[in-house]
């Protein structure tokens, strides 16, 4: 008859060994599906920046084929607002770069609570048919009620008029905040313009239905002050001098082209 601590070893040794087991299958599992993820959260994030330009699809093949024809990635420093050699705008991670130390920096003014921002920002060129740049799109984010609120804002060729907004990632209030995903709520955007004739930040989601119509504004989110006071928030900080603003100010002296 086997003694009690060796039953107990031999059950231990089996517990343990198919707890190795395991953890090689899912670590060998997730190893292997690392690739498609990325594949498919690259390929997700190109179906929004092609919403932000004007094209609608959900086909892989034609977010691929579309977004390769009409859109050219690139990489900014924020500080010059001059493109940045040497780094693959489709492979750069600016999220990775804002959690960085070396590659990121405070804000002075943290009007969106992003904490830090990464000192070399992605935007996003919309070409047309004939190769001519028409329209920029920046990436924006900032904090919500509950979240961190990602969108991409897309600038007509004056750089004051917003041809779209398309938030495409937030964990807000279902039915409140999460209505910044709202086709119809996005839609107010279209046409509206961010600075005074000054050039000054002058855009407001407000509840008063003067500024909310005017041409500066759009309605804020019934029920959801906190999201909505969010989403001017980043579109205050990106726009700023901090973020976007010295690009914004080479591209104008430049042009788009």
């Amino acid at each position: 008859m086997s003694k009690s601590n060796d039953s107990f070893g031999k059950t231990l040794f089996v517990v343990i060994g198919l707890c190795l087991v395991c953890s090689i299958i899912v670590s060998s599992a997730a190893v292997a599906l690392k690739p498609m993820q990325v594949a498919n959260a690259k390929l997700d994030r190109q179906k929004y920046i092609l919403q932000a330009a004007g094209y609608e699809t959900t086909d892989p093949t034609d977010i691929t084929q579309l977004y390769n024809r009409f859109i050219e990635a690139r990489v900014v420093n924020l500080e010059t607002g001059e493109y940045v050699e040497g780094i693959d705008a489709d492979y750069y991670d600016q999220r990775k770069a804002a959690r960085e130390f070396p590659t990121s920096s405070v804000p002075e003014n943290d009007v969106a609570k992003v904490k830090r921002y990464a000192n070399n920002a992605l935007v996003y060129l919309v070409k047309d048919g004939q190769g001519v740049v028409s329209n920029v799109i920046l990436p924006v984010h900032g904090a919500g009620l509950w979240s961190t609120m990602y969108a991409f804002v897309a600038l007509e060729s004056d750089l004051n008029t917003i041809k779209s907004m398309v938030y495409y990632e937030q964990k807000e209030t279902a039915g409140l905040g999460s209505e910044v995903q709202n086709p119809e709520w996005q839609a107010k955007f279209v046409g509206k313009k961010l600075f005074d004739e000054q050039g000054e930040f002058v855009f407001k989601v407000s509840k008063v239905p003067s500024i909310a119509q005017g041409p500066h504004g759009v309605d804020a989110l019934s029920g959801a002050t906190l999201t909505a006071n969010g989403v001017q928030n980043s579109l205050q900080f990106w726009l700023s001098e901090e973020a976007f603003g010295p690009y914004l100010e080479k591209v104008r002296q430049g042009g788009l082209g």
